[in-house]
């Protein structure tokens, strides 16, 4: 048995398949316990706030809250050892590799996560937590870098307006919205349409910093230029093309700690 002390596990994912993976493969090393998982993000990041653990097995692409913006959102002073796991692409996963932060890359096997464990144990055994906290923000830096370096690409997207295709860039599209099974696209005063899921939209559109203000609507926060609140505590975004649109109750908390990041003199 090997000689690291116990730690406890949080597993948080969106995907139950992907959750009972990892709780079954930790249930076979004799020095982690998972202590709990969740299938939200706003519901664990107030649990590892109350009781933090020693390791996060951390989803990147969640509905809700997703898992770059929760683990910014974690207190420095206790911030565990994190294994994001992610579906991106080979040209993000170099930022991963740059900033020496452990990752799973979905479909994973056991193989792949016996390497990873044997990372974590030996940063368990040399990290603090400010080390922790330097090297997780050194990551976000790679991504930001990155995902400006996408933007410069300017990546389109092909869309109708009446019997009109037109060709889109993604980094002037300032709302998604979903209807089923099409999206409705806010360029300025412009709308446009195209047939996509609302998770589809929101995956071709990952060069952009889309927020997930409620179950149908995404926004561009690179377009909002004013930012104001209901009397029951709801955001009201106003986007530069002239639009209005406001936070659901369930997605209060997503944008009130996105925008908590973007405030200076903290972090």
């Amino acid at each position: 048995m090997t000689d690291v002390a116990l730690m406890d596990v949080v597993i948080v994912d969106d995907e139950p398949a992907a959750r009972r993976t990892l709780r079954e493969f930790c249930e076979t090393e004799p020095d982690l316990r998972v202590a709990a998982e969740y299938g939200d993000g706003r519901v664990a990041l107030d649990a590892i706030r109350e009781r933090p653990p020693h390791l996060v097995f951390l989803d990147i692409q969640m509905p809700f809250l997703n898992g770059l913006a929760m683990a910014r959102a974690l207190d420095p002073q206790t911030l565990p050892l994190i294994v994001f796991v992610t579906a991106y692409d080979q040209y993000a996963l170099e930022a991963f590799e740059v900033s020496a932060i452990d990752y799973l890359l979905k479909p994973f096997d056991d193989e792949r996560l016996r390497r990873t464990l044997r990372q974590v144990r030996r940063r368990r055994t040399v990290e603090t937590a400010s080390d922790r906290q330097a090297t997780l923000l050194s990551l976000l830096s790679q991504l930001e870098r990155r995902a400006h370096t996408l933007s410069d690409a300017r990546p389109r997207l092909l869309a109708e307006r009446g019997d009109t295709m037109h060709m889109l860039d993604t980094t002037q599209i300032e709302l998604v919205e979903g209807d089923r099974n099409y999206v409705k696209l806010t360029v300025g005063r412009d709308t446009f349409h195209a047939r996509s899921t609302l998770q589809q939209a929101e995956q071709a559109m990952r060069s952009e910093a889309m927020l997930r203000i409620s179950r149908s609507c995404l926004v561009n926060m690179r377009h909002v230029c004013e930012v104001t609140r209901t009397p029951r505590g709801d955001f009201i975004l106003v986007l530069g093309g002239g639009r209005t649109v406001t936070s659901s109750e369930g997605f209060r908390e997503t944008v009130r700690t996105y925008l908590a990041t973007l405030k200076m003199g903290t972090g």
